[in-house]
């Protein structure tokens, strides 16, 4: 599953639109796989080419482009995605609050010098919740729903079933690593390198693994 960003005329309003989002929720678009739906647009070669650009400076990495003109898409540059279906729209406003008030949350509490930078999360993430720790680990007592988010700087660990998206090493951390007892994950990302569900199969679904950076592999292990 991807995320859809449309941009709108005038192009200008849409991208003060969306630095508002993420500096209301500051690592909302982090790890996500991203398609740019320019339909609306109709953009020239040069005008995608300053959107994309426009994307890159604001660290969102768009992996397909949809509705674009084959002309004006040039070999460096996403390819062409066609044949999706909607998974249902996200509540942008709500999610960046909710997010909002997450990271408020764990920046009164490392105010403290003397604080763990863990978050520690005693219950479960349930389905459209987003945990958003971008200065340390974040421990989860219980599971991650299908349709949660975590998102942190450091590792993350899952005591329960991670069936949502983990995304650790949000910061730039590539020795992160994600931990969990149950393995259904829909994605995972550390560094900004990811794998969707499709992406990793069967092999690990159901077990207790963790996972880790090789160079500019996700590596997958059971525990033992």
């Amino acid at each position: 599953m991807a995320l859809v960003l449309a941009p709108e005329v005038p192009l200008r309003d849409w991208l003060e639109d969306l630095d508002a989002v993420s500096e209301r929720s500051p690592g909302f678009f982090t790890g996500r796989p991203i398609i740019a739906d320019v339909s609306n647009l109709k953009p020239s070669k040069s005008e995608l080419k300053f959107l994309l650009a426009a994307f890159k400076m604001r660290n969102i990495r768009i992996i397909g482009l949809e509705g674009a003109a084959p002309e004006n898409v040039e070999p460096d540059m996403p390819p062409q995605i066609t044949g999706g279906k909607p998974a249902g729209e996200i509540d942008v406003p709500d999610a960046a609050d909710a997010a909002n008030a997450a990271v408020a949350a764990v920046s009164a509490f490392s105010q403290d010098p003397s604080a763990d930078k863990t978050l520690m999360i005693e219950g479960s993430v349930r389905s459209g919740q987003s945990i958003l720790h971008p200065e340390g680990d974040v421990t989860v007592l219980g599971s991650v729903a299908s349709g949660a988010e975590i998102v942190a700087g450091g590792s993350i660990h899952v005591y329960g079933a991670l069936r949502g998206r983990a995304i650790a090493g949000c910061t730039g951390n590539g020795r992160a690593r994600i931990f969990c007892r149950k393995f259904e994950a829909e994605l995972i990302a550390i560094d900004g390198l990811y794998k969707t569900a499709d992406d990793l199969g069967s092999k690990f679904h159901g077990q207790p693994i963790q996972v880790n950076l090789d160079g500019d592999s996700i590596i997958l292990k059971t525990l033992d």
